[in-house]
C-alpha cells in the first residue's frame, strides 16, 4: 500500500515543493518584518537621515509610524471608514 500511495503523489512532489518553498519565504519574511533588532536600526537610520537633513519632519514621523505599526502589528492613526 505504501507502494503504490507514493507513486500515485509522485506528480504531486513538484506542486509540495514550490508549497515548502513558499512557506519558507514566508517565515523568513515574517521574521525580518518582526525582528526587534531590524526595526531597532531602521528607526535609528531614519533618525539618522532626518537629523543629516535628508528626510523632512514629516517624512521622518511618517516612516517611523509605518515601523512602529510593524512593530505592534497594527494601523495606529485614523481609520476610514465608509458607513
Amino acid at each position: 500500500m505504501g507502494l503504490l500511495s507514493s507513486i500515485f503523489s509522485l506528480p504531486l512532489a513538484p506542486i509540495r515543493g514550490v508549497i515548502w518553498v513558499g512557506e519558507l519565504i514566508q517565515d523568513q519574511v515574517e521574521r525580518q518584518l518582526h525582528d526587534p533588532a531590524i526595526l531597532r536600526r531602521e528607526l535609528e537610520e531614519i533618525d539618522r537621515a532626518a537629523a543629516t537633513g535628508d528626510l523632512s519632519a514629516e517624512e521622518a514621523e511618517q516612516a517611523q509610524q509605518a515601523v512602529l505599526e510593524r512593530m505592534t502589528g497594527s494601523a495606529v492613526g485614523p481609520v476610514d471608514r465608509k458607513e
